[in-house]
């Protein structure tokens, strides 16, 4: 068990990373016809949700991709490094059950696109990035709490 403890740092240090790498880098890449393509980033398509004006979109889009996952890793990282803190682990369960709503979301609009004729899609390095900092930071709250019980 202590050696799974001694690896928190590198598992935090390596959802951080992964969560932003998932968040600038591309989710996906959606071909029509032979000339246009493209190749969005979970950034680029809040930003144009934003300015189409769908700002209730963005703003959910941005708070369960975004925000939540941010804090979580927050919360993780708070206590990871302050034990006294180890309690929020708990209460940040509530976030862990969305965390991989967007990965399934993309899933779908891949799914879609290539069932519906009118595009092809392929997965990009960003939904990978985006999923491994969700596996990544599920695992270092395990830790945490299995460190937690330990303690006691």
């Amino acid at each position: 068990m202590r050696i799974v403890v001694a690896a928190l740092p590198l598992v935090l240090f390596a959802a951080t990373f992964c969560f932003g790498l998932g968040l600038i880098l591309p989710i996906a890449v959606f071909e029509s016809f032979i000339f246009f393509s493209e190749t969005p980033s979970l950034v680029d398509i809040l930003a144009g949700l934003w300015h189409e004006g769908d700002v209730a979109i963005a703003a959910i889009v941005g708070l369960f991709s975004v925000a939540f996952p941010a804090a979580k890793l927050v919360v993780l990282h708070m206590a990871a490094y302050h034990p006294g803190r180890t309690h929020w682990v708990e209460r940040v369960g509530i976030l862990s059950k969305w965390s991989m709503a967007d990965v399934l979301v993309v899933a779908l609009a891949i799914f879609a696109a290539k069932t519906s004729g009118l595009a092809s899609a392929a997965t990009q390095a960003g939904i990978w990035f985006y999923a491994a900092a969700t596996l990544l930071s599920a695992a270092a709250a395990l830790i945490l709490t299995n460190r937690a019980r330990i303690d006691r």
